[in-house]
């Protein structure tokens, strides 16, 4: 989710807003336009190589060209079908352009692939600060076909499929994501006993490098934070910050039966989050 904090500036539909020259989008997006290049270049000269076609997807989704992206993974499932790295990042564009029941069907193809193979660490196309990749390629399909659930309303299956994400977590910043999804869905379920467990590993010194705001949020609703600070620090927030913080905010708010103020929250992230992360896709679904 880091991207969308730099690509907020962009259109969900797919296309790059101009910008000035000294604006941190486009420097990023003129980054990607290489990258993108490198990786057709390296297609072009062997049309067989599942590495490249992966990363030219990849880093279109990058730059919003969402529906360039979903072709170029489509076509390397076709030639690649054993391959789940695409059904994986297929389903998290089929996500980004609203098309959650497709992508649940992809990205359950790509966790039916992985079922039987070892899991690995996917590597970044956007690192973080300390350049340390935090997930795996089976932690991120579980992760997304429990979003897709989870988007749906479909709350027992998404946390199903969440604790799934959390077994194969392996440092906190995968353990931080998915158990505060699962925290989520569990309670939206029904199921408190389950919520509470879910959330019992979770502690203040856990060392983080990139889901702070998922960590923060989950000691919120373990009332070891005070919420009120967290909600008034959110509320002056913009881009994926914004959407995240107060996403979980409006979320348990509804989950205290106070839907008046959950409905608040959403809409103030509908009115300045960023449109692809996935709070402000929650917001919009809820």
């Amino acid at each position: 989710m880091r991207v969308w904090a730099i690509l907020a500036v962009m259109c969900f539909a797919g296309g790059a807003l101009a910008q000035p020259a000294d604006d941190p989008a486009q420097d990023f997006a003129m980054r990607q336009e290489a990258y993108l290049a490198e990786a057709r270049a390296a297609l072009a000269e062997n049309p067989d190589d599942s590495d490249a076609r992966i990363w030219a997807g990849r880093r279109l989704g990058y730059l919003g060209r969402y529906d360039e992206a979903m072709e170029e993974l489509r076509e390397g499932w076709g030639r690649f079908p054993e391959d789940a790295r695409f059904p994986r990042h297929l389903g998290h564009r089929l996500i980004s352009t609203r098309r959650f029941d497709e992508a649940a069907n992809v990205l359950q193809a790509g966790a039916d692939l992985m079922a039987a193979r070892p899991d690995k660490v996917e590597p970044d196309g956007l690192p973080n600060a300390a350049g340390v990749p935090t997930s795996t390629l089976k932690g991120n399909i579980f992760y997304h076909l429990a979003l897709a659930h989870y988007l749906m309303g479909d709350y027992a299956r998404a946390a199903t499929v969440w604790a799934e994400a959390a077994a194969v977590a392996e440092n906190p910043d995968a353990a931080a994501a998915s158990r505060y999804w699962l925290y989520l869905s569990r309670m939206r379920a029904g199921d408190e006993a389950g919520a509470a467990e879910a959330l019992a590993p979770v502690t203040a010194d856990w060392e983080l490098i990139e889901n702070h705001d998922y960590h923060r949020l989950s000691l919120c609703f373990k009332a070891v934070d005070e919420c009120e600070a967290l909600e008034a620090e959110a509320m002056k927030s913009e881009g994926v910050a914004a959407g995240t913080l107060l996403y979980g905010l409006g979320a348990k708010a509804l989950i205290d039966g106070d839907e008046k103020r959950a409905q608040k929250i959403f809409a103030r992230i509908l009115d300045g989050a960023a449109p692809a992360s996935f709070g402000y896709i929650a917001a919009e679904a809820e």
